[in-house]
């Protein structure tokens, strides 16, 4: 018989959710930060300042965010890592080295510790491009947010179903 495995965005109390922002860019980040965490109270997780389901740690930039993604996933104290970043293409080839070592260390987070690690880095061309994602038009810090409650879920439903077998 197949079976179905979903996330909801319902059952979020038993959730710990870790956020990690570059503070480089923080006119976008900061913006993603708001996003993410209006979307996570809208669905019942606590985000207060005293809150036990939710702590961010603020990084210098985009490409320090793996290794306290690292530290967090490793923690035990986690269910979901949600990394939020900006990085903005300049004149120099420094916008492809950030991206690809952030991107790359942040996904194998992922799979090294088999916590979830949600990629909210912006990679854009233009400051403009950036600030669009993050509020002008859409609020992207709103989806990982929602992809966040959803690979959590995912993960308890997964575990349970794997270890009833």
């Amino acid at each position: 018989m197949m079976a179905t495995y979903e996330g909801r965005y319902t059952d979020v109390q038993a959730l710990r959710i870790a956020v990690v922002v570059a503070r480089f860019n923080d006119l976008v980040t900061g913006k993603l930060l708001s996003g993410c965490l209006d979307c996570l109270a809208r669905h019942g997780v606590d985000t207060s300042s005293n809150s036990d389901q939710l702590d961010v740690a603020w990084v210098p930039g985009a490409f320090e965010l793996p290794i306290v993604t690292q530290t967090l996933a490793l923690s035990g104290q986690y269910q979901v890592v949600i990394t939020l970043g900006a990085v903005i293409r300049g004149d120099t080839p420094h916008f492809d080295v950030v991206v690809a070592e952030a991107s790359k260390g942040i996904a194998s987070v992922s799979r090294e510790t088999g916590v979830p690690v949600i990629f909210g880095v912006l990679t854009t061309d233009t400051m403009q491009q950036a600030l669009e994602r993050a509020g002008i038009k859409s609020n992207l810090g709103w989806s990982y947010g929602l992809q966040a409650l959803e690979m959590g879920s995912l993960m308890a439903v997964l575990r349970s179903a794997t270890s009833a077998s």
